[in-house]
Protein backbone atom coordinates (compact mmCIF):
# COMPACT_ATOMS: atom_id res chain seq x y z
CA UNK A 1 0.00 0.00 0.00
CA UNK A 2 2.80 2.41 0.91
CA UNK A 3 4.63 1.61 -2.32
CA UNK A 4 1.45 2.24 -4.32
CA UNK A 5 0.85 5.59 -2.62
CA UNK A 6 4.46 6.57 -3.27
CA UNK A 7 4.04 5.71 -6.96
CA UNK A 8 0.83 7.75 -7.22
CA UNK A 9 2.49 10.63 -5.39
CA UNK A 10 5.47 10.47 -7.74
CA UNK A 11 3.17 10.58 -10.79
CA UNK A 12 1.24 13.59 -9.45
CA UNK A 13 4.38 15.46 -8.35
CA UNK A 14 6.18 14.56 -11.57
CA UNK A 15 3.31 15.78 -13.76
CA UNK A 16 2.95 19.07 -11.86
CA UNK A 17 6.68 19.78 -12.06
CA UNK A 18 6.79 18.60 -15.68
CA UNK A 19 4.01 20.95 -16.78
CA UNK A 20 5.44 23.90 -14.84
CA UNK A 21 8.96 23.38 -16.14
CA UNK A 22 7.68 22.92 -19.72
CA UNK A 23 5.83 26.24 -19.46
CA UNK A 24 8.97 28.01 -18.27
CA UNK A 25 11.03 26.29 -20.95
CA UNK A 26 8.61 27.41 -23.68
CA UNK A 27 8.46 30.96 -22.33
CA UNK A 28 12.23 31.21 -22.05
CA UNK A 29 13.00 29.63 -25.40
CA UNK A 30 10.35 31.61 -27.31
CA UNK A 31 11.47 34.91 -25.82
CA UNK A 32 15.14 34.09 -26.40
CA UNK A 33 14.37 33.24 -30.03
CA UNK A 34 12.49 36.53 -30.38
CA UNK A 35 15.44 38.49 -28.99
CA UNK A 36 17.72 36.88 -31.57
CA UNK A 37 15.42 37.86 -34.42
CA UNK A 38 13.57 34.62 -35.20
CA UNK A 39 10.32 35.33 -37.13
CA UNK A 40 7.13 34.94 -35.03
CA UNK A 41 5.80 32.18 -37.30
CA UNK A 42 8.91 30.08 -36.72
CA UNK A 43 8.68 30.67 -32.98
CA UNK A 44 5.13 29.35 -33.05
CA UNK A 45 5.77 26.36 -35.29
CA UNK A 46 9.28 25.34 -34.26
CA UNK A 47 10.27 26.71 -30.84
CA UNK A 48 6.87 26.48 -29.16
CA UNK A 49 6.14 23.21 -30.97
CA UNK A 50 9.39 21.80 -29.63
CA UNK A 51 8.75 23.20 -26.18
CA UNK A 52 5.22 21.87 -25.78
CA UNK A 53 6.50 18.44 -26.86
CA UNK A 54 9.42 18.63 -24.43
CA UNK A 55 7.56 16.62 -21.73
CA UNK A 56 6.89 13.80 -24.21
CA UNK A 57 10.51 13.90 -25.39
CA UNK A 58 11.91 13.75 -21.88
CA UNK A 59 9.59 10.97 -20.70
CA UNK A 60 9.90 8.79 -23.82
CA UNK A 61 13.69 9.19 -23.99
CA UNK A 62 14.07 8.22 -20.35
CA UNK A 63 11.61 5.33 -20.69
CA UNK A 64 13.52 3.98 -23.70
CA UNK A 65 16.86 4.24 -21.90
CA UNK A 66 15.43 2.31 -18.95
CA UNK A 67 14.00 -0.50 -21.07
CA UNK A 68 10.33 0.48 -21.06
CA UNK A 69 9.44 0.62 -24.79
CA UNK A 70 5.70 0.44 -24.14
CA UNK A 71 5.83 3.59 -22.05
CA UNK A 72 7.97 5.37 -24.65
CA UNK A 73 5.65 4.58 -27.59
CA UNK A 74 2.47 4.83 -25.54
CA UNK A 75 3.40 8.30 -24.36
CA UNK A 76 4.05 9.55 -27.91
CA UNK A 77 1.03 8.03 -29.66
CA UNK A 78 -1.24 8.47 -26.65
CA UNK A 79 -0.35 12.17 -26.59
CA UNK A 80 -1.35 12.47 -30.26
CA UNK A 81 -4.68 10.81 -29.53
CA UNK A 82 -5.18 13.04 -26.49
CA UNK A 83 -4.27 16.17 -28.46
CA UNK A 84 -6.88 15.56 -31.16
CA UNK A 85 -9.71 13.86 -29.30
CA UNK A 86 -9.52 15.36 -25.81
CA UNK A 87 -7.86 18.76 -26.24
CA UNK A 88 -9.44 19.81 -29.53
CA UNK A 89 -12.72 18.32 -28.34
CA UNK A 90 -12.74 20.44 -25.18
CA UNK A 91 -11.48 23.51 -27.03
CA UNK A 92 -14.18 23.25 -29.71
CA UNK A 93 -16.86 22.85 -27.05
CA UNK A 94 -15.73 26.09 -25.40
CA UNK A 95 -15.38 27.97 -28.69
CA UNK A 96 -15.81 26.52 -32.21
CA UNK A 97 -12.46 26.59 -34.01
CA UNK A 98 -12.32 28.37 -37.37
CA UNK A 99 -9.39 27.58 -39.66
CA UNK A 100 -7.99 30.60 -41.48
CA UNK A 101 -4.27 30.05 -41.85
CA UNK A 102 -2.98 28.67 -45.14
CA UNK A 103 -0.11 27.12 -43.19
CA UNK A 104 -2.61 24.98 -41.31
CA UNK A 105 -4.05 23.72 -44.57
CA UNK A 106 -0.58 22.74 -45.69
CA UNK A 107 0.41 21.18 -42.37
CA UNK A 108 -2.61 18.90 -42.23
CA UNK A 109 -1.67 16.87 -45.34
CA UNK A 110 1.92 16.72 -44.06
CA UNK A 111 0.67 15.31 -40.73
CA UNK A 112 -1.17 12.59 -42.65
CA UNK A 113 1.95 11.75 -44.67
CA UNK A 114 4.08 11.68 -41.52
CA UNK A 115 1.56 9.38 -39.81
CA UNK A 116 1.58 7.03 -42.82
CA UNK A 117 5.39 7.04 -42.87
CA UNK A 118 5.54 6.20 -39.16
CA UNK A 119 3.02 3.37 -39.62
CA UNK A 120 5.07 1.92 -42.48
CA UNK A 121 8.15 1.88 -40.27
CA UNK A 122 6.35 0.09 -37.44
CA UNK A 123 4.70 -2.48 -39.71
CA UNK A 124 7.39 -5.12 -39.15
CA UNK A 125 6.84 -4.98 -35.38
CA UNK A 126 10.17 -3.37 -34.62
CA UNK A 127 11.50 0.17 -34.30
CA UNK A 128 15.13 -0.17 -35.34
CA UNK A 129 17.83 2.47 -35.18
CA UNK A 130 17.53 2.88 -38.96
CA UNK A 131 13.80 3.53 -38.52
CA UNK A 132 14.64 6.13 -35.87
CA UNK A 133 17.16 7.77 -38.19
CA UNK A 134 14.47 7.92 -40.90
CA UNK A 135 12.10 9.65 -38.46
CA UNK A 136 14.75 12.16 -37.44
CA UNK A 137 15.65 12.92 -41.07
CA UNK A 138 11.96 13.54 -41.77
CA UNK A 139 11.90 15.77 -38.69
CA UNK A 140 14.85 17.82 -39.98
CA UNK A 141 13.11 18.11 -43.36
CA UNK A 142 9.97 19.34 -41.59
CA UNK A 143 11.95 22.01 -39.76
CA UNK A 144 13.49 23.09 -43.06
CA UNK A 145 10.04 23.28 -44.64
CA UNK A 146 8.79 25.37 -41.69
CA UNK A 147 11.67 27.81 -42.11
CA UNK A 148 11.00 28.06 -45.84
CA UNK A 149 7.30 28.72 -45.27
CA UNK A 150 8.05 31.22 -42.54
CA UNK A 151 10.19 33.28 -44.87
CA UNK A 152 7.66 33.13 -47.71
CA UNK A 153 4.59 34.03 -45.61
CA UNK A 154 5.68 36.42 -42.84
CA UNK A 155 2.17 37.89 -42.58
CA UNK A 156 0.30 34.62 -42.11
CA UNK A 157 -2.47 34.66 -39.50
CA UNK A 158 -0.53 32.29 -37.25
CA UNK A 159 2.47 34.64 -37.35
CA UNK A 160 0.31 37.59 -36.34
CA UNK A 161 -1.11 35.67 -33.39
CA UNK A 162 2.32 34.44 -32.36
CA UNK A 163 3.64 38.01 -32.20
CA UNK A 164 1.10 38.74 -29.48
CA UNK A 165 2.00 35.55 -27.58
CA UNK A 166 5.71 36.22 -27.15
CA UNK A 167 6.02 38.29 -23.99
CA UNK A 168 8.61 41.00 -23.49
CA UNK A 169 11.32 39.70 -21.13
CA UNK A 170 15.00 40.60 -20.67
CA UNK A 171 17.22 38.21 -22.60
CA UNK A 172 19.17 37.11 -19.51
CA UNK A 173 16.00 36.19 -17.69
CA UNK A 174 14.71 34.35 -20.77
CA UNK A 175 17.91 32.30 -21.01
CA UNK A 176 17.74 31.57 -17.27
CA UNK A 177 14.20 30.20 -17.59
CA UNK A 178 15.21 28.22 -20.65
CA UNK A 179 18.02 26.47 -18.73
CA UNK A 180 16.06 26.02 -15.48
CA UNK A 181 13.04 24.71 -17.37
CA UNK A 182 15.15 22.19 -19.27
CA UNK A 183 16.87 20.90 -16.12
CA UNK A 184 13.56 20.54 -14.27
CA UNK A 185 12.09 18.74 -17.29
CA UNK A 186 14.74 16.07 -16.90
CA UNK A 187 14.25 15.74 -13.14
CA UNK A 188 10.45 15.66 -13.31
CA UNK A 189 10.46 13.10 -16.14
CA UNK A 190 12.59 10.79 -14.00
CA UNK A 191 10.12 11.09 -11.15
CA UNK A 192 7.16 10.52 -13.47
CA UNK A 193 8.65 7.49 -15.22
CA UNK A 194 9.56 5.87 -11.92
CA UNK A 195 6.04 6.37 -10.57
CA UNK A 196 4.36 5.18 -13.78
CA UNK A 197 6.44 2.00 -14.05
CA UNK A 198 5.96 1.23 -10.36
CA UNK A 199 2.20 1.77 -10.58
CA UNK A 200 1.96 -0.44 -13.66
CA UNK A 201 3.87 -3.20 -11.85
CA UNK A 202 1.70 -2.91 -8.74
CA UNK A 203 -1.60 -3.21 -10.62
CA UNK A 204 -0.40 -5.61 -13.30
CA UNK A 205 -1.10 -3.09 -16.06
CA UNK A 206 1.22 -2.86 -19.05
CA UNK A 207 3.49 0.16 -19.28
CA UNK A 208 1.98 0.72 -22.74
CA UNK A 209 -1.48 1.37 -21.26
CA UNK A 210 -0.02 3.61 -18.53
CA UNK A 211 1.77 5.56 -21.26
CA UNK A 212 -1.38 5.82 -23.40
CA UNK A 213 -3.53 7.09 -20.56
CA UNK A 214 -2.11 8.71 -17.41
CA UNK A 215 1.25 9.75 -18.81
CA UNK A 216 -0.11 10.85 -22.22
CA UNK A 217 -2.79 13.05 -20.68
CA UNK A 218 -0.33 14.48 -18.17
CA UNK A 219 2.33 15.37 -20.71
CA UNK A 220 -0.34 16.92 -22.96
CA UNK A 221 -1.47 19.41 -20.29
CA UNK A 222 0.65 22.25 -21.77
CA UNK A 223 -1.15 21.83 -25.10
CA UNK A 224 -4.52 21.77 -23.30
CA UNK A 225 -3.83 25.00 -21.43
CA UNK A 226 -2.40 26.88 -24.42
CA UNK A 227 -5.16 25.73 -26.80
CA UNK A 228 -7.98 26.69 -24.44
CA UNK A 229 -6.44 30.11 -23.75
CA UNK A 230 -5.88 30.72 -27.48
CA UNK A 231 -9.43 29.65 -28.38
CA UNK A 232 -10.97 31.84 -25.68
CA UNK A 233 -9.03 34.80 -27.13
CA UNK A 234 -10.31 33.95 -30.61
CA UNK A 235 -6.83 32.93 -31.78
CA UNK A 236 -8.10 29.83 -33.57
CA UNK A 237 -5.06 29.14 -35.72
CA UNK A 238 -2.78 29.27 -32.70
CA UNK A 239 -5.00 26.76 -30.87
CA UNK A 240 -4.92 24.40 -33.83
CA UNK A 241 -1.26 25.08 -34.53
CA UNK A 242 -0.34 23.93 -31.03
CA UNK A 243 -1.93 20.55 -31.71
CA UNK A 244 -0.62 20.05 -35.24
CA UNK A 245 2.89 21.06 -34.25
CA UNK A 246 2.85 18.83 -31.19
CA UNK A 247 1.61 15.79 -33.14
CA UNK A 248 4.25 16.26 -35.81
CA UNK A 249 6.95 16.52 -33.17
CA UNK A 250 5.62 13.54 -31.23
CA UNK A 251 5.40 11.26 -34.28
CA UNK A 252 8.84 12.16 -35.60
CA UNK A 253 11.11 13.54 -32.89
CA UNK A 254 9.74 11.90 -29.74
CA UNK A 255 9.61 8.39 -31.24
CA UNK A 256 12.79 9.03 -33.23
CA UNK A 257 14.82 10.07 -30.19
CA UNK A 258 13.53 7.11 -28.18
CA UNK A 259 14.44 4.74 -31.03
CA UNK A 260 17.92 6.22 -31.34
CA UNK A 261 18.52 5.70 -27.64
CA UNK A 262 17.27 2.11 -27.64
CA UNK A 263 15.79 0.19 -30.61
CA UNK A 264 12.60 -1.44 -29.39
CA UNK A 265 9.99 -4.04 -30.25
CA UNK A 266 6.53 -2.77 -31.10
CA UNK A 267 3.72 -4.53 -29.25
CA UNK A 268 1.07 -6.09 -31.54
CA UNK A 269 -1.69 -4.01 -29.93
CA UNK A 270 0.10 -0.83 -31.00
CA UNK A 271 -0.31 -1.89 -34.63
CA UNK A 272 -3.85 -3.25 -34.31
CA UNK A 273 -5.37 -0.81 -31.81
CA UNK A 274 -3.48 2.34 -30.89
CA UNK A 275 -1.83 3.41 -34.13
CA UNK A 276 -5.04 2.88 -36.18
CA UNK A 277 -6.95 5.04 -33.68
CA UNK A 278 -4.33 7.77 -33.98
CA UNK A 279 -4.38 7.56 -37.79
CA UNK A 280 -8.19 7.61 -37.94
CA UNK A 281 -8.37 10.68 -35.70
CA UNK A 282 -5.80 12.41 -37.90
CA UNK A 283 -7.97 11.77 -40.98
CA UNK A 284 -11.07 12.97 -39.12
CA UNK A 285 -9.24 16.14 -38.14
CA UNK A 286 -8.26 16.69 -41.78
CA UNK A 287 -11.91 16.34 -42.86
CA UNK A 288 -13.07 18.77 -40.17
CA UNK A 289 -10.44 21.42 -40.78
CA UNK A 290 -9.69 21.46 -44.45
CA UNK A 291 -12.93 23.10 -45.55
CA UNK A 292 -13.74 21.50 -48.89
CA UNK A 293 -16.67 23.88 -49.47
CA UNK A 294 -15.33 26.94 -47.72
CA UNK A 295 -13.36 27.85 -44.57
CA UNK A 296 -12.68 24.89 -42.31
CA UNK A 297 -14.31 24.77 -38.90
CA UNK A 298 -14.53 22.44 -35.90
CA UNK A 299 -17.97 23.10 -34.40
CA UNK A 300 -19.32 22.09 -31.00
CA UNK A 301 -21.01 18.96 -32.36
CA UNK A 302 -17.73 17.76 -33.84
CA UNK A 303 -15.94 18.69 -30.62
CA UNK A 304 -18.43 16.54 -28.69
CA UNK A 305 -17.83 13.63 -31.08
CA UNK A 306 -14.06 13.92 -30.57
CA UNK A 307 -14.49 13.99 -26.81
CA UNK A 308 -16.77 10.93 -26.84
CA UNK A 309 -14.24 9.09 -28.99
CA UNK A 310 -11.54 9.82 -26.41
CA UNK A 311 -13.71 8.60 -23.54
CA UNK A 312 -14.64 5.41 -25.41
CA UNK A 313 -11.02 4.68 -26.29
CA UNK A 314 -9.81 5.27 -22.72
CA UNK A 315 -12.56 3.11 -21.20
CA UNK A 316 -11.69 0.32 -23.67
CA UNK A 317 -8.03 0.54 -22.74
CA UNK A 318 -8.67 0.35 -19.03
CA UNK A 319 -11.30 -2.38 -19.35
CA UNK A 320 -8.92 -4.63 -21.28
CA UNK A 321 -5.67 -3.48 -19.68
CA UNK A 322 -5.02 -6.90 -18.27
CA UNK A 323 -5.23 -8.54 -21.70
Amino acid sequence: MIEMLMAIGAIIAGLILLVWSADKFVEGSATTASHFGMPPLLIGMVVVGFGTSAPEMAVSALAASQGNPGLALGNAYGSNITNIALILGITALLAPIAVHSQVMRKELPILILVTAFAGWQLWDGDLSRMDAIGLMLAFVALIGWSIYQGRRQPDDALATEMTEEVHAMPVRKAILWLVVGLLLLIVSSRILVWGAVDLATTFGISDLVIGLTIVAVGTSLPELASSIIAARKGEHDLALGNILGSNLFNTLAVVGIAGLIAPMPVAPEVLTRDFPVMAALTLVLFAMCYGFRGPGRINRFEGSALLLAFVAYTVYLLAFSGA
